[in-house]
């Protein structure tokens, strides 16, 4: 009987559910997904899945560094047609990550093309090329040894590696930025030495505090390299995981033309672009926030690198425009720590402690699973080459067991029954080619069955031992820092608080240089620095330079204020009038010259024309002009009023100004020739005269030799030594130290103008002429690169020999207090 139609009709199945309880499942399985699958890194090698999935398939297609780049397109269609079906731009975006080195402290991928900038995003995958870079086969290294568990790809057709071996602690050099659902993880590059140190000290003291290893790693190592300032988050950070510093631009105060005072910007806070600075601070500048800002140039290339110029204008402080520039751009900013990282698939909230306690056990397994797989593979090999050697040694007998067989299965039986041989060696006998049966065979069999016996022994013996496994852990990471780490490019400055910026402001700050009393020196190596008068200070209230800095022997300085005049008297004969109101200024009571401008560039000038002296251009005493032919002269200060550009002496054809100084009529001048003639006599011999006249005879020189130092001896010369250093003329410059001499200043008898003075030296064996001299108090010398030199004690006679020195004198100079 036929089925009637309500028979045929399907069963309809129809279920409640509650939506809240639907959505909440929903939700769950999403934000689990989220945060095991994409978002959050390993604490074991650092990576994301994504990441990890890119080292891996690129190793995985042979894409070594010593092989050729390959299109990006090709290498993330592999990914995600293989291990990561989650589309091709994040793939590549993770892709271009890895590669770009403003990014990360130890890049893992080699691109060629245009990776992207800070500014700018990178170019499509169809136009860049990439592979592995040398660190990247560290986080790879043997995998084929069993080293960690593999896992299926998500259709169950390949199999890809669960974690990575990863040779260093990659969590912590290049740090990790992700945001999942309910949380979030940002962490810090570091600098791979350092790390690895305190990871070795760390597996050799497991009991080590937080405050030993901090002497390993003091503080994040940005790829950019900057300045952090301030330590005090970065210690909560690596206590609790969270934390908190701040960055600054590293920026030098520079000269950028004649008297024209720049900020050149050199480094950038982390993930900060040069455009974005220079939009900031046009903004300001356009709001009237910021002051003193005359134009900004960025001048960066592949060569020289990051060079943004910001030009300063006159009369304006340098270091508070900085301060400014500094509170209202990017050029100073915050990084917020927060190390979230799974461990044994829970995502957790790490110190610094931890996140290497997480790695090292994380190596030690991985080796000791290789040790097991080697140890495993060796024995193997072993039984075969065992099985080889007693065939090669009854090689007939085993040659007639084959051939009266019936068939392979029969041949490898009886093999086994009369030679005592395993399956395994009969088999591998069957398959042996005839050209092993030679006695140089035998020969490497027997070598290598030596070896093999040897590793297994080594490996039984490290695999019995922890403390075994722990050194050669700590071998691998010192081999991987020596081969991979680079020095640290961030500099960290525990001081004080740093100026919050603020998008409000109460209007602009007046950043000009205030007409202040002021020292202006230059230094025997040719650089000028002003410096502050302070009340307090000793000295009647002048700052003088540090004893034991750089470029400290003086020799000119004057006073005067900030938006004063002073003087500066060139070879040429040219007195140049200059505000140094945009000289480079240094606070506190210990100068430091080394940060002064180069007098040359600062006054603009060229042609071999340089500085000889700085003089006062508001007192009444004349400048004395003393010149390489013997010419003196005295210009009356009234000569000089209101000139700018001047010259102050003509010269003959071939002569050059070689000294100059304040020369009232109680004081003495000074002339000391190459081949140690030494004149001294009375200022008020020689009468002032106008710009345009060419002196008078100071010493009378012999043919062919030149007065090489002018000075002006005042008040009492009790005080004052003559320091002369002497050498070949025809040794190279800086090869030759030479011999050097301090003896009192009255040791030498005043002559009249015009004669020829006294011996002031005597040459030893080799030397036959003065390459250095100086006359005044408290003598220095100096290198070429202002390094203090060591004099002799003061004392010798006048035409006594020279003490030889240790090392070449580039300066004579004295120090003021």
């Amino acid at each position: 009987m036929p089925a009637s139609p309500a028979d045929t009709t399907p069963t309809e199945r129809i279920e409640d559910v509650d939506v809240s309880v639907e959505m909440q499942g929903s939700f769950l399985e999403y934000a689990y997904s989220v945060i095991y699958s994409r978002a959050l890194p390993d604490a074991r090698d650092g990576l994301k899945p994504v990441q990890r999935r890119i080292l891996y398939q690129m190793a995985d297609m042979g894409l070594r560094p010593d092989r050729g780049h390959v299109k990006s397109a090709r290498v993330v269609g592999e990914v995600m047609g293989k291990l990561h079906p989650h589309g091709d731009a994040p793939i590549y975006d993770a892709l271009v990550r890895l590669a770009q080195p403003f990014s990360l402290r130890v890049p893992l991928v080699d691109g060629h093309g245009n990776f992207g900038s800070l500014d700018d995003g990178p170019a499509a995958p169809r136009y860049t090329e990439a592979r592995l870079a040398p660190p990247a086969l560290a986080m790879t290294a043997d995998l084929d040894e069993d080293v960690v568990d593999f896992i299926p790809n998500y259709d169950g057709q390949f199999q890809q590696p669960e974690v990575l071996p990863a040779a260093f602690p990659n969590l912590l050099v290049n740090g990790a930025s992700g945001i999942a659902v309910g949380m979030a993880t940002n962490m810090a590059p570091h600098n791979l030495i350092e790390v690895v140190a305190a990871a070795v000290h760390l597996l050799h003291n497991p009991e080590a505090t937080l405050d030993e290893l901090m002497e390993f790693v003091p503080g994040p190592d940005l790829p950019s390299g900057g300045i952090i300032v301030g330590l005090d988050g970065i210690r909560d950070a690596y206590t609790a995981g969270r934390g908190s510093f701040r960055t600054r631009a590293k920026v030098s105060v520079e000269s950028l033309g004649p008297r024209r005072t720049g900020l050149v910007v050199t480094e950038l806070p982390y993930l900060v672009g040069p455009e974005r600075v220079i939009e900031k601070i046009k903004d300001a500048v356009t709001s009237k926030k910021l002051t003193g800002i005359a134009d900004v140039t960025d001048l960066s290339d592949r060569t020289k690198g990051l060079r943004l110029v910001i030009g300063v204008k006159t009369g304006f402080d340098p270091n508070a425009v900085l301060e400014q520039l500094y509170r209202l751009t990017p050029l100073e900013d915050s990084f917020g720590i927060n190390n979230v990282a799974l461990v044994d698939g829970q995502p957790q909230t790490l110190g610094l402690r931890e996140m290497l306690r997480v790695y090292l056990d994380h190596r030690i397994r991985v080796i000791t699973r290789r040790s097991e797989y080697r140890l495993a593979r060796r024995r193997e090999r072993l039984h075969l080459v065992e099985g080889l050697l007693i065939a090669i040694l009854d090689i007939d007998e085993v040659i007639q067991v084959i051939r009266t067989s019936d068939d392979g299965e029969q041949a490898r039986g009886r093999l086994m029954d009369v030679f005592d041989l395993t399956q395994v060696q009969a088999e591998y006998i069957l398959e042996l080619r005839l050209r092993r049966l030679t006695k140089f065979s035998r020969i490497e069999l027997e070598a290598e069955r030596d070896a093999l016996k040897a590793e297994i022994d080594a490996l039984v013996e490290l695999l019995g031992d922890p403390a075994l496994i722990r050194a050669q852990v700590a071998r691998e990471l010192d081999d991987t820092a020596e081969a991979l780490g680079t020095p640290r490019r961030t500099l960290l400055l525990n001081g004080g608080p740093v100026t919050a910026r603020s998008s409000k402001s109460a209007g602009p700050i007046d950043l000009q240089i205030a007409d202040a009393p002021c020292r202006v020196f230059l230094s025997a190596t040719g650089r000028m620095v002003r410096a502050e008068r302070t009340p307090d200070a000793p000295g009647g209230g002048i700052v003088t330079p540090s004893r034991r800095s750089k470029h400290d022997a003086l020799r000119s300085a004057v006073d005067t204020t900030t938006r004063g005049d002073v003087g500066a008297v060139t070879t040429t004969g040219r007195l140049i009038r200059f505000s140094p109101v945009d000289l480079p200024s240094v606070p506190g009571n210990s100068v430091q010259l080394s940060a002064g401008s180069r007098a040359d560039q600062y006054l603009g000038l060229t042609g071999g024309e340089h500085v000889v002296a700085l003089v006062p251009l508001a007192a009444d005493p004349p400048i004395a002009v003393g010149t390489a032919q013997g010419v003196v002269k005295r210009v009356a200060a009234s000569e000089l009023a209101g000139k700018h550009d001047v010259t102050i002496i003509s010269l003959k054809d071939g002569d050059r100004v070689i000294g100059a100084a304040p020369a009232p009529d109680g004081a003495e001048l000074v002339f000391i020739a190459a081949d140690a003639q030494l004149l001294r006599f009375d200022a008020s011999s020689v009468r002032p005269q106008g710009r345009a006249a060419g002196g008078m005879a100071g010493i009378r020189l012999t043919p062919g030799v030149e007065a090489i130092g002018f000075f002006v001896v005042g008040g009492s010369a009790f005080d004052a030594v003559v320091v002369t250093v002497a050498g070949s003329a025809s040794a190279l410059p800086g090869t030759d130290a030479g011999s050097a001499k301090v003896s009192a200043f009255t040791e030498y008898p005043a002559k009249g103008r015009g004669t020829g003075g006294v011996r002031a030296h005597r040459f030893l064996k080799g030397e036959d002429s003065l390459t250095l001299v100086w006359v005044g108090s408290e003598p220095r010398a100096v290198g070429v690169d202002g390094a203090v030199r060591q004099l002799p004690a003061p004392g010798a006679r006048r035409d006594a020999s020279g003490t030889p020195l240790d090392g070449v004198v580039g300066g004579l100079g004295t120090v003021v207090r």
